[in-house]
């Protein structure tokens, strides 16, 4: 698998011919300004929750991609509503299958309300297995004990929130590394805003103490995972 980041919490997998991209936030992001979302692929749109900043650039791209967009009911209903041609509405617990993937989606504990003020729906993360294997996507989320129920998909990776405020925080998010029984995390929705800026250099510290690979690829870079 070769992995994206495209900064906050978006992530783009290539995997098995196709590139999964997760909560796309590209406009708006301050850190961002250098990338081109109309050069980011997609042939999934995964969405976590409704909030802006995990889906400013979802509608331009599924249009532009003709992606498949998956997320929980209501976030897809209104993306269908907007135009969005393929759109999948799952609820918590729920699987479908896309193209070569099998997608999970799982608990996270979040808020979630769109742009225009519409209810989002439950928050949540993925689970995506294909041929290559398992990884995760937590979205927004704070540590849960549900974490736990992942550790049979035997992830070779999880996107984890380490930015604290909203989300998990660094020690929260190595507990929920552990839960899941991952040794390879990415770090997900750190930096981009004041409230969850972090000492980098001691979240990979932390991590490493408890045996975890804590990965930060910079904006834009693309990585072997």
């Amino acid at each position: 698998m070769k992995l994206s980041y495209y900064g906050h919490s978006c992530i783009g997998v290539n995997s098995a011919g196709h590139d999964v991209l997760f909560d796309p936030f590209i406009t708006g992001n301050p850190l961002a300004g250098k990338l081109d979302s109309e050069r980011i692929p997609a042939t999934e749109i995964l969405i976590t929750h409704g909030h802006g900043d995990h889906v400013a650039d979802a509608e331009a791209i599924a249009k532009r991609t003709n992606a498949t967009l998956v997320s929980n009911f209501e976030i897809a209903t209104w993306f269908e509503k907007k135009g969005v041609a393929k759109t999948v509405g799952l609820n918590i617990g729920g699987s479908t299958t896309v193209g070569p993937f099998r997608v999970k989606y799982t608990t996270a504990l979040h808020s979630s309300q769109l742009p225009d003020g519409s209810y989002g729906g439950n928050p949540g993360g993925f689970v995506v297995t294909g041929p290559e294997g398992s990884f995760h996507h937590a979205g927004d989320t704070a540590l849960t004990l549900d974490m736990q129920f992942l550790k049979p998909f035997n992830l070779r990776f999880a996107c984890l929130p380490i930015g604290d405020h909203f989300t998990m925080g660094v020690q929260d998010a190595i507990a929920s590394a552990q839960l899941m029984g991952v040794s390879t995390v990415v770090g997900i929705h750190y930096n981009t805003f004041p409230p969850i800026t972090i000492d980098t250099n001691a979240a990979v510290e932390a991590f490493a103490q408890s045996k975890i690979a804590l990965l930060l690829p910079a904006i834009g870079e693309t990585i072997d995972i």
